[in-house]
């Protein structure tokens, strides 16, 4: 057996052969177990400030969705249906029973998807720098994204990704961070990136927000322009388990900007999940 807090990596296979790269860090006996889910073109790094601070006190779950990091890059196409699958095979490879779920970004669409089509796996949700549906113009915003880097290519879109997940101190504050996560955002696969685009611009999560258990938390940078605070307050009322919180002094990767909040967060969260069930099937 593991000892708490000493991660350990692995790979599972989802139903349709696809294999997912995953670290999991158990945690004490009794601790909540999290799944934390990336967002789009980064990987289950975009977690670490937040799994860092959790080491000893919860059991933990990050992976690297389809398409992404050290995962398979099948050519899609994708959706959140097949994504939210995808996490509960790897729950089934673990032999977790149920879990929080933790999002960000795609990964808030992701953990909506599963919270909802996987509700009696769903012990608490938390989605950070998320929303339900990205608006009318969705389909045409992500295809015209998906159309730049197949014509500039990944790293042409580095600055403005940048600046866009970042407030200006923070990045002029980390530029080995900057440099690494543009090291990964551009070693992706561009076929898998715009299957990705694709099933952001045609998620619309709204109709299935009340199926989502609760306790639910959502959180949103104060300075988001991709799901603005707007979004996130709209999130929050139509799974309909308290006002979303708004950041301050943070954009678009919450986790990675301000961990504190995110782990702070948690903690309430996992308060708030009823005892007397949970743990391995």
């Amino acid at each position: 057996m593991t000892a708490a807090g000493t991660a350990v990596e692995g790979e599972a296979l989802t139903r349709d052969g696809v294999s997912l790269s995953y670290t999991h860090t158990p945690g004490p006996d009794g601790a909540p177990r999290v799944v934390f889910v990336h967002s789009l073109a980064l990987d289950r790094s975009l977690w670490s400030g937040v799994t860092r601070q959790l080491a000893g006190r919860a059991e933990t779950l990050v992976y690297d969705c389809r398409g992404h990091g050290r995962s398979g890059r099948p050519e899609g196409p994708y959706s959140t249906a097949q994504f939210a699958d995808d996490l509960a095979d790897l729950l089934d490879h673990l032999g977790w029973r149920d879990t929080v779920v933790a999002g960000c970004s795609m990964g808030g669409c992701v953990a909506q998807e599963f919270s909802a089509r996987h509700r009696d796996r769903t012990r608490g949700a938390l989605f950070v720098d998320t929303t339900a549906w990205y608006g009318p113009t969705a389909v045409a915003d992500w295809a015209e994204r998906a159309a730049k880097a197949r014509r500039d290519g990944l790293a042409a879109l580095i600055p403005f990704q940048l600046t866009r997940w970042f407030g200006d101190a923070f990045r002029a504050a980390r530029p080995g961070l900057m440099e690494q996560l543009s090291g990964i955002f551009t070693a992706n696969d561009l076929h898998a990136y715009e299957a990705t685009c694709a099933m952001l611009g045609a998620a619309d999560l709204r109709d299935s927000a009340d199926r989502v258990p609760h306790p639910v938390a959502v959180l949103v940078g104060e300075d988001d322009t991709a799901t603005p605070p707007a979004m996130a307050r709209q999130l929050a009322a139509l799974v309909g388990d308290g006002p979303a919180t708004v950041v301050p002094g943070t954009r678009h990767l919450t986790p990675l900007e301000n961990p504190d909040v995110v782990v702070a967060a948690l903690g309430r969260l996992t308060g708030r999940v009823p005892t007397g069930h949970g743990g391995a099937s």
